[in-house]
């Protein structure tokens, strides 16, 4: 695909139990900017999101936040981005966030981030898009979800030919590059004609 323009963040608009989860998040904004990779993520300004977008713009950085109407009060709304979109429900948010973005970042966060991060693997994974899906794993945030996805996996329930793309990176300081990379390795955009064969990947 060309080169990544934007990277979509999933990430808990709660801090977490660790300082390294917001420094990790404060170290992705400050690489997305000196990258000129517009970060796209949910709008909030609690939490990792808010500490990732501060950091992203601090740095000179391009912010879009995509929030849905019920959450402006919620997840206090960050109102210093330079694109804000409130969309009227999360369908159109998730939607909006999936355009925009040229690939996709799991920071550690609740169900939320796990769903939103789970729905891209299962697109990528049924040919449905071809963007890279980069797993934050810090401080193994995200062991339980790799070591599930491997008892699927050995279970039975993830067929050949039908493999999980998941690229797992444990320090922030690697995630831009592992997208860059991934990205690299990945096909162009799914003609309309139909979806092109994961096999390879």
């Amino acid at each position: 695909m060309e080169s990544v323009k934007s990277i979509c963040v999933y990430c808990g608009s709660s801090p977490g139990n660790r300082g390294t989860y917001c420094e990790a998040a404060s170290a992705l904004g400050a690489a997305l900017a000196a990258s000129g990779i517009r970060l796209v993520y949910g709008g909030g300004s609690t939490g990792l999101m808010g500490e990732l977008a501060r950091a992203t713009l601090k740095a000179g950085g391009e912010v879009t936040g995509i929030i849905p109407r019920f959450l402006v009060e919620r997840e206090v709304m960050l109102r210093d981005v330079d694109d804000l979109i409130i969309t009227e429900d999360m369908h159109e948010r998730k939607r909006l966030m999936f355009e925009r973005a040229d690939g996709f970042i799991a920071l550690p966060g609740g169900i939320g981030t796990l769903e939103e991060t789970v729905e891209m693997l299962t697109w990528l994974q049924l040919g449905q898009h071809l963007k890279p899906v980069i797993i934050a794993n810090i401080d193994g945030f995200w062991n339980p979800l790799s070591n599930l996805i491997d008892h699927m996996r050995n279970e039975g329930f993830i067929r050949n030919g039908m493999e999980v793309v998941l690229k797992v990176v444990d320090r922030a300081e690697d995630l831009v590059p592992a997208v860059q990379a991934l990205a690299a390795t990945l096909p162009g955009a799914i003609e309309e004609t139909g979806a092109p064969s994961l096999k390879s990947l």
